[in-house]
């Protein structure tokens, strides 16, 4: 059974307006405030109405000197680093234990002192699959690169068993529980999987593209989109664009009876032509013949080589982001409280003219510019335009509201106290 939050939450309309919060003061006691929007389940729609409450209170805190700005930085990440963390032993767990075992995670790999981290995700389908089959194959591979390795079995065994069920959620919770748990670099988190699980790092790679340092998908391809004459048209929304700033290696056998390739052919074609329009997206296809539906030449570890010596950038100059997820309000220096599935945004950064450049396809309230001096420089006036035309021209402020929300995830890379709305 869900949780009822979650629940509640997986049948929220995705382009739904947040609720309005009450008139905002500025709180007498902002860590306690802090502390409580932390309890907060950042994945449920049910929790939005108080989080904004908080967020909009903690607005009204001014950092006017950069000494409080890195207190609060400190502050917010420490009350993240307080959650939850893993097991320092390898083998097989359980995220819940009671009413009843439920979450089966496998740990391997190099759990003492990793250098980055893996998740290995398995394949299946309806009523198939587990995690011993990804432990199996990337066990050796990741304990060579020194990588802890994490390899979740999905909640709800169907055929997208990875965005099923909270299942994606769950492997973010599992993420930001070891990064807490060892001392990995948060700019070497890779995805990999075979067969669902290619699917799996193609969809969660995407979703979550500010997260990773490199996908390698292994005989899996992303949801596609049919024409009428049963040509592959389209990828499902939210991976595609996303994938720009992203090292990725996509495995195929050209005579693969259960994946056929004409899907991650279509896929990387689209890949190709974002290319073009956006620059970015290194991504190399691999497609070899007549293995069917085995591993790649050499096994996974040939192909997490090809993305093991990648690092991710938390803050490139350009970002193009497509929505998915009603509750995945962040992306890399972009937040929406309310994104919207249809749009495209394509952002970039100025840094000569202190200067960001936004499009958007569709209404754009809600949708802010993050900064920070990686971006900018914040002592000078910077200019912000939304499809052309100015929406701000000034010193951008620091305040307490958005380093807290932006701290939400425990990724000290990706916390900003600066911020832009581009339309109300």
């Amino acid at each position: 059974m869900l949780p009822l939050a979650l629940a509640l939450a997986l049948l929220s309309p995705f382009a739904q307006e947040p609720a309005t919060p009450a008139a905002a003061e500025p709180p007498k006691d902002p860590k306690a405030r802090v502390e409580r929007l932390f309890e907060l389940d950042r994945f449920v729609t049910a929790t939005q109405l108080e989080t904004n409450q908080i967020v909009r209170e903690l607005e009204l805190v001014p950092l006017d000197k950069t000494a409080d700005e890195k207190r609060w930085t400190s502050t917010c990440l420490g009350i993240a680093g307080k959650g939850r963390k893993l097991p320092k032993k390898s083998g097989r767990h359980f995220w819940w234990e009671k009413p009843e075992e439920r979450g089966l995670y496998l740990l391997g790999g190099e759990t003492s002192k990793p250098k980055g981290l893996l998740v290995a995700m398995h394949g299946g389908g309806a009523g198939s699959g587990d995690a011993w089959s990804a432990h199996g194959v990337y066990q050796g591979p990741a304990g060579k690169l020194d990588w802890l390795m994490i390899a979740p079995e999905v909640l709800e065994k169907t055929e997208h068993g990875w965005t099923d069920s909270g299942t994606e959620e769950w492997v973010l919770q599992l993420v930001e529980a070891a990064l807490r748990t060892w001392k990995i670099d948060p700019n070497r988190v890779f995805l990999s999987g075979h067969s669902m699980g290619g699917y799996g790092t193609w969809t969660l790679g995407a979703h979550h593209a500010d997260r990773v340092a490199g996908l390698a998908a292994s005989a899996g391809a992303p949801t596609p989109i049919f024409g009428a004459g049963g040509e592959v048209v389209d990828i499902d929304a939210g991976v595609v664009p996303n994938l720009r700033n992203v090292p990725f290696i996509i495995y195929q056998s050209d005579d693969d009876p259960r994946v056929p390739p004409n899907v991650n052919r279509a896929a990387s074609k689209l890949l190709g032509d974002a290319r073009t329009r956006w620059g970015g997206f290194p991504f190399e296809y691999w497609e070899v013949p007549n293995r069917q539906h085995e591993l790649c030449p050499g096994g996974m570890g040939a192909l997490l080589d090809k993305v093991a010596q990648s690092v991710r950038d938390p803050v490139p100059t350009k970002v193009v982001w497509q929505p998915a997820l009603r509750w995945n309000r962040q992306f890399y220096w972009l937040w929406w409280d309310a994104p919207n599935k249809a749009a495209i945004v394509e952002a970039e950064v100025d840094r000569a003219e202190n200067e960001v450049r936004v499009t958007c396809n569709t209404d754009a309230r809600g949708l802010d510019v993050l900064l920070d001096e990686r971006l900018v420089d914040p002592k000078r006036e910077v200019r912000v335009l939304l499809n052309g035309a100015e929406v701000f021209r000034g010193i951008p402020a620091a305040e307490l509201g958005t380093l807290a929300k932006t701290a939400l995830r425990g990724d000290p890379e990706l916390v900003f106290a600066r911020r832009v709305r581009l339309a109300h």
